[in-house]
């Protein structure tokens, strides 16, 4: 069978419990006029979301270039899609590692599979890599690009933890725990990643600056979302946090 040539770009779009949402941010990702391929990852989901992305992959290897979206009736052009399916429910950095793994893009992005971040914005996240100026791209929600008004401590928490992350790894980031990280393709595959939870974004950081990386930033906007409407992070994701930033800065 012959071999597609490799995309520019590679989404890896980790999944658990988004079956109000997959369906759109597939949609939006797909509007994006970028030659791209979608590695979609299932962290085992029990809300329907994991039987909706089987029905795709179904389709796809039927040899159906397209499926027709149940809530919106969209045409979703599959021939570029990949799903892969979790056993359990590992987490996101468990879930990343194994669409980093099948990656073909030159460059690879990560994006949730919620409406927080908006998949156009790929144009001005990629842009300082495809000009040779940067490794690694973070898009940041705290330099100045419109938001929504939400959680005043978890932006707290959030900067503090920056902070820390920066005395360590030596970068003056704004927002360590953005969803939208960008690599060159062989950067990942230069890295070992071990975290299985929302640890993968200050173990990331830390052994991207190890690397010695060029890192941009760049403003993104930010719909955020209430633990009504999905929102997962929390506490004990903030206390992770701060153990890997000590375990990946201070031990490698």
């Amino acid at each position: 069978m012959k071999v597609p040539p490799a995309p520019t770009l590679s989404v890896v779009i980790p999944v658990y419990n988004e079956r109000a949402t997959i369906e759109e941010v597939l949609w939006r990702v797909q509007q994006v006029g970028i030659d791209k391929e979608l590695i979609v990852v299932d962290d085992g989901s029990t809300d329907g979301t994991r039987e909706f992305l089987e029905e795709i992959a179904e389709s796809i290897a039927s040899g159906r270039e397209s499926t027709i979206l149940p809530k919106t009736g969209h045409s979703l052009p599959t021939g570029n899609i990949s799903i892969y399916l979790q056993p359990t429910n590992g987490g996101k950095g468990a879930a990343l590692r194994r669409g980093f793994r099948h990656a073909r893009g030159r460059i690879v992005i990560i994006q949730d599979a919620d409406l927080e971040y908006n998949p156009q914005e790929y144009f001005q996240l990629i842009d300082p890599i495809e000009r040779d100026l940067a490794d690694v791209v973070y898009g940041s929600r705290f330099l100045g690009g419109p938001h929504r008004v939400l959680f005043y401590r978890h932006s707290l928490v959030n900067k503090a933890l920056t902070h820390l992350s920066n005395i360590f790894t030596d970068l003056n980031l704004t927002d360590v725990w953005t969803c939208y990280k960008v690599f060159r393709r062989e950067v990942l595959q230069g890295l070992t990643l071990r975290e299985e939870r929302f640890g993968f974004e200050p173990e990331v950081t830390a052994k991207i600056a190890r690397m010695g990386c060029r890192v941009f930033e760049v403003p993104i906007s930010y719909a955020g979302r209430t633990y009504e409407e999905g929102k997962k992070i929390g506490f004990r994701d903030a206390v992770s946090g701060l153990r890997c930033v000590f375990r990946y800065s201070l031990f490698g």
